[in-house]
């Protein structure tokens, strides 16, 4: 069973929205370069990354201009001999998508791997595989709308084939795969922003053909898609941080610019704050850190060099900290596995479940999955996450002032606004 979609981190980067000439202030200043070592410490735990997943980690180095070969010969190693013993078949587009890109980032000889076992090609054929279960789940992927952006944008970096009228049709912002716990998903809307832009941008460069009414469509589509993200008060996950060069384009008001270049220095203050928790995980210090020193994906096919000041680091140990979950959407089947008086982490409690699972498999049996960002449970009871129903099951906790603590699992089911 696939990961049905990503479980964001909630609120942990705000971006600003101001003009390109603007644009530095959602970068980090060259004072604050020595507060990256965090981060650059995090991705260099390589217990923590186990084969395509260190894709994440490469394209952030190298986005960052991050010099560190050893680290990069490895991590690109890991991937290839991983993708050598795969089925192509058991990787989602998403994870294809990340792959090409973090080969591709700044012209290596990684390229070679691209080319040699048409990556690109065998997107384009996954991505085909998207539309048409969309045409026959209700317009659901085999994934979700934030791993099909990537496909998108990774396809028009590099040339690949896609439809222009599937994107007019299947990224109109109001399409409810957009949505996420009840609001806007600004995460994918992001990389939604992003991919469009690059599509737009090919549009106009005479790259691919496409009728003045679609390209009309996609820029609509753009700035719909930024107007959702502002109304969700600037609150955004760590992906949100590769739609800062599209969003930092927009012509706005100098209250609005004075407004935005206040957010931004919150944006490092908040970062800060956070970075002794869940920016240990390598996967959450790569999606941000090219951010920070004013990359994007979209400078992915560009030859680019070491940042302005070179960012030493330290070696220090990176502890593994507990996934986050997300917010309840609605319960559809919940499974109460115990009671207890004490506050105890989605780690103990997993395996509290797999030792009630050793005792009794009818009753607490579950599967689940290891991912970059932590365990994610694929069924409970023989009742299985659907990506075609929008179902996903997720760790859920209340307390009541008269009762114990209550822990368990519920099947929840991602909704339209």
């Amino acid at each position: 069973m696939r990961q049905s979609h990503q479980l964001p981190l909630v609120g942990l980067l705000l971006f600003s929205l101001i003009p390109s000439q603007l644009c530095q202030s959602c970068v980090v200043s060259e004072k604050d370069y020595s507060h990256l070592r965090l981060l650059i410490s995090a991705m260099d735990n390589l217990e923590q990354i186990r084969g395509i997943y260190g894709a994440s980690i490469l394209l952030s180095q190298r986005l960052a201009g991050i010099q560190n070969p050893s680290l990069e010969e490895e991590l690109s190693q890991r991937i290839q001999d991983d993708m050598n013993r795969r089925d192509m078949s058991n990787l989602t587009s998403g994870q294809l998508a990340l792959i090409i890109l973090a080969f591709g980032a700044c012209k290596t000889p990684d390229v070679r791997f691209i080319h040699d076992h048409h990556l690109v090609e065998k997107l384009g054929e996954k991505f085909k595989e998207e539309i048409k279960n969309m045409e026959i789940h209700n317009s659901n992927p085999l994934t979700n709308y934030y791993q099909l952006s990537f496909d998108v944008l990774t396809l028009c970096l590099f040339r690949g084939n896609y439809s222009i009228s599937n994107v007019t049709h299947y990224f109109n912002p109001e399409n409810k795969n957009f949505n996420l716990s009840g609001h806007f998903s600004v995460d994918t809307g992001a990389v939604a922003v992003l991919a469009l832009t690059c599509v737009k941008r090919s549009i106009s460069n005479g790259k691919i053909k496409a009728a003045i009414k679609d390209s009309d469509t996609i820029q609509k589509y753009i700035e719909s898609l930024v107007h959702k993200i502002q109304s969700e008060k600037m609150v955004v996950s760590l992906e949100t941080r590769i739609a800062q060069e599209k969003l930092c384009r927009l012509s706005l008001s100098h209250q609005t610019i004075t407004k935005m270049n206040q957010i931004a220095k919150k944006l490092w203050t908040r970062c800060l704050t956070h970075s002794q928790g869940v920016f240990r995980l390598p996967i959450a210090a790569a999606q941000i850190l090219p951010a920070l020193l004013g990359k994007t994906y979209l400078d992915v096919t560009k030859l680019l060099l070491v940042p302005k000041v070179q960012v030493n680091i330290t070696d220090e140990p990176v502890p593994v900290v507990p996934t986050l979950s997300p917010e309840n959407i609605s319960v559809i089947y919940c499974v109460k596995i115990n009671e207890i008086s004490n506050c105890i982490n989605i780690t103990v409690f997993l395996d509290v479940m797999k030792a009630a699972q050793e005792k009794n498999s009818t009753i607490y049996g579950f599967t689940m999955t290891e991912t970059p960002w932590g365990p994610y449970i694929t069924s409970v009871q023989g009742i299985w996450a659907n990506n075609n129903e929008r179902t996903y099951w997720e760790h859920s906790e209340q307390q009541q002032i008269t009762k114990p603590r209550s822990m368990g699992i519920m099947l929840s089911k991602m909704e339209s606004i």
